[in-house]
């Protein structure tokens, strides 16, 4: 049973599988078709209810709380694997589950994990569904379409860049809009394009703030450096797996069986995008952190191009993708415009 409310036609289980007990949202028939929603950074499977009871009857759709977050197991997150850790939770899920291939909607953080299960487990993968996705190429420390590091230890990525005072705010609780940092405030000014407010934020609040925090999980530990911004990534935590130090997922363009790839995103997103307010090179540049060292040296991270430069090789060696960009939406088209939303997951699925 869930501490987290779930709407009419949701069903919440605790999964017990051979890595983690993992908690895990369900809906429609047991032998339907499988989807599986996989959530981003500081959220849950919550997020993806509205989503999951959208979808036509013959859909069994599934949303498990990853590693790190929500109700799941409190394991830690061995960055070193990249999104490995998440990747193999998922397999162990399935093995319970019955190996069904699925669809894997990856959202944002979700994204990594979804590739990373496609490379490692490709005949459990009937199609990958990207929603704002993290780039192939990590989060932070690189500086053009192919990945690049902007230094030789990945410098400005990983658990270090995180704000203290967010992570703070996430241990008390807060629930308040007091603070710039506080969780409800960059829920409401980075998940979504202001003034959007959803119907359930606070439930949204809730599942939010179970995220599980330290040196282990988030934001993760790190590791001191010369280079600007003095902090390389760790080897713990979720942001430290995001790093391009670990992960990198452009595999996918090379990859003998090409699932097909549906990309949605929100034109104006502020997370992931060629000039995210989440990273470093954007900060610096605007002057938010001081110290940068130039455009030459740390520029914005080109997210958003290294996605589109990555599924092009993809396309060119026989793959198949759609990108579908949803206007005036932000970080998460799926809770901010559901319909348009559903009607380009349905039409790929269907």
């Amino acid at each position: 049973m869930s501490i987290i409310p779930t709407l009419p036609g949701i069903t919440s289980k605790m999964v017990s599988t051979a890595r983690l007990a993992s908690h895990t949202l369900f809906s429609g028939p047991d032998d339907g078709e499988p989807v599986i929603f996989l959530h981003g950074n500081f959220s849950a499977a919550t997020y993806w209810e509205e989503t999951m009871l959208a979808l036509p009857h013959r859909f069994r759709a599934i949303a498990p709380d990853l590693r790190g977050y929500g109700q799941t197991e409190a394991l830690p997150i061995d960055a070193t694997r990249g999104a490995r850790d998440w990747a193999d939770d998922l397999k162990a899920l399935s093995d319970v589950l019955g190996n069904k291939p699925g669809h894997l909607v990856g959202w944002s953080m979700g994204a990594a994990a979804a590739t990373q299960f496609a490379l490692d487990y490709p005949q459990l993968t009937a199609s990958l569904i990207f929603v704002n996705p993290v780039s192939p190429y990590g989060f932070g420390g690189t500086k053009d379409v192919v990945g690049t590091p902007c230094y030789d230890d990945y410098a400005g990525s990983g658990g270090g860049v995180v704000s203290p005072d967010f992570v703070r705010l996430i241990q008390a609780g807060d629930r308040s809009a007091d603070d710039p940092n506080s969780p409800r405030n960059v829920m409401n000014n980075f998940y979504y394009k202001p003034p959007f407010r959803a119907a359930r934020e606070d439930v949204f609040l809730d599942a939010s703030l179970l995220q599980q925090t330290g040196e282990q999980a988030y934001p993760g530990d790190l590791t001191p450096s010369a280079n600007w911004p003095n902090v390389a990534p760790g080897v713990w935590g979720p942001i430290n797996a995001g790093s391009p130090k670990y992960f990198n997922s452009s595999a996918i363009a090379n990859m003998p069986h090409k699932p097909p790839v549906l990309w949605i995103r929100g034109d104006a997103d502020q997370i992931v995008s060629d000039n995210s307010f989440f990273d470093l090179g954007t900060l610096g540049q605007l002057g938010f952190v001081p110290g940068w060292p130039g455009v030459d040296v740390f520029p914005p991270q080109p997210m958003v191009s290294q996605t589109r430069a990555v599924l092009d090789l993809f396309a060119a060696n026989g793959g198949r993708y759609q990108e579908v960009v949803i206007p005036d939406t932000g970080h998460s088209p799926h809770i901010e415009r559901p319909d348009e939303f559903m009607r380009a997951l349905l039409s790929f699925l269907t």
